[in-house]
């Protein structure tokens, strides 16, 4: 089977080599010459754990290739695309120029036998108007979304928890196609699930926009536990036990960031408003300003101690989204980095993988080489990504290097009592003391 990935950034790169891995002949296309250079010598333009040595196995077995020619396409038993979908500019909703775009520039080079299967996320409907231009041509159209985690892409990839086919009507074809593809994957246990366009469309959308709601309640939970002395961290764990609930996802902190999720709860809130059905989902914009209000009240509690202690450097730890990525798009660990230096603060950042892209993104603030050069002389301390690397710090050692002995942790992932126990102020978000009570 000939397989050809349209897009080759995050989402793009990871399954052209996971479809090679799988033993599959596979091309992938993108327009940028650069970036296409990089993987042709085995080379992911980002930071992912896993995809270096499955890109660079691929490529060296002569299974993976890549290119800018979108005629290499032609011959693919399937197609998939996998450019981005990013926020309009000056809208909330999802801009599908590089989805039009790749189908336009795929059409003279598909026809009969070929599948198109859409992976990009895409607003409601997006897949049925594409359908008309991809059928037109012989060729048949599917969309199978991914649920991908950046840390966690490959594996995502390839045991995934699910596999979701949204085909037209009666298109049996396209299903056995895709489970062709799959094979080794649906062997293992893997469940498939067939439906309509239009929820296969939702299925993602959905998903995401719930995984944003159970985060920003339990922020909403911080807030109020601020003001009342509870702790949100206690309060997290005895309603996750609750097995309609669940723990996973309701850590109070800094809150979501990424590429991901906030644009897609944006673009879904302006789908439904172009639906007329803007009020059913009404309650996505309120999460929204929840999750940015956290950053603020980062930057106050970093600010509160820096007055405390009558200093202005701080020392950021992390400035990645999250950890085991280098993305900083809509980042919370940068925007306080940020928000902290446009206050006029001394802001010394580290972050394990994410330097060169937040150097990118923000080219005024310092950013430094090592957690040594962070911490040292910092008045107050602020972690902002829980990389294990953070997680790992010894207390009594990093408090030799502060002149105030105070961290901010963002994340709520820090042994408090062990911070405590070094001499540290330690403050957390949504919770009342420096040290948990017994």
């Amino acid at each position: 089977m000939k397989i050809a990935v349209i897009g080759c950034g995050y989402l793009g790169a990871v399954h052209a080599a996971a479809m090679a891995s799988l033993g599959y002949e596979t091309v992938g296309v993108d327009v940028d010459e650069a970036k296409i250079e990089r993987l042709r010598r085995g080379e992911p333009p980002f930071y992912e754990p896993g995809l270096p040595e499955l890109l660079k196995d691929g490529v060296d077995a002569g299974t993976l290739r890549f290119t800018t020619d979108i005629g290499e396409a032609a011959g693919s038993d399937v197609v998939f695309i996998a450019v981005g979908t990013p926020q309009r500019a000056g809208s909330d909703a999802a801009d599908l120029t590089y989805v039009d775009a790749a189908v336009a520039s795929l059409l003279p080079h598909i026809g009969p036998g070929t599948l198109v299967a859409g992976k990009s996320t895409v607003p409601v409907g997006t897949a049925q108007r594409l359908s008309e231009l991809v059928t037109a041509t012989g060729a048949a159209l599917a969309w199978n979304p991914e649920f991908l985690r950046e840390g966690f892409a490959v594996q995502d990839t390839l045991t995934p928890d699910r596999l979701v086919y949204g085909v037209a009507d009666g298109d049996e074809a396209a299903v056995a196609r895709l489970d062709e593809v799959y094979a080794g994957i649906l062997a293992s246990g893997t469940e498939r699930l067939v439906m309509n366009f239009a929820t296969a469309e939702l299925v993602k959308v959905s998903a995401n926009a719930f995984l944003a709601t159970k985060i920003s309640f339990i922020n909403a939970m911080a807030e109020l536990s601020e003001t009342v002395g509870a702790d949100v961290t206690q309060l997290a764990d005895a309603i996750g036990l609750d097995a309609r609930i669940g723990r996973r996802f309701l850590n109070a902190g800094l809150g979501f960031g990424g590429g991901c999720l906030p644009k897609d709860i944006r673009a879904f809130q302006a789908r439904a408003d172009e639906l007329g059905h803007g009020r059913s989902l009404g309650f996505l914009r309120e999460i929204d300003q929840i999750n940015l209000r956290r950053r603020d009240r980062m930057v106050e509690l970093i600010e509160g101690q820096l007055a405390a202690v009558g200093g202005d450097r701080v020392g950021m730890l992390g400035l990645a989204f999250k950890p085991n990525s280098d993305d900083v798009r809509d980042s919370p660990a940068l925007d306080v980095a940020r928000t902290l230096q446009e206050n006029g603060r001394v802001v010394k950042a580290f972050d394990p993988e994410a330097a060169e892209t937040a150097r990118r993104s923000v080219p005024t603030l310092e950013i430094v080489d090592s957690i040594d050069e962070a911490i040292a002389g910092a008045d107050v301390l602020a972690l902002g990504t829980e990389w294990q690397h953070f997680r790992d710090l010894v207390p009594a050692e990093v408090a030799g290097a502060t002149t105030a002995r105070v961290i901010v942790d963002g994340r709520n992932t820090l042994d408090a009592r062990a911070w405590a126990a070094a001499g540290f102020t330690v403050i957390g978000l949504g919770r009342p003391d420096t040290v948990p009570t017994a």
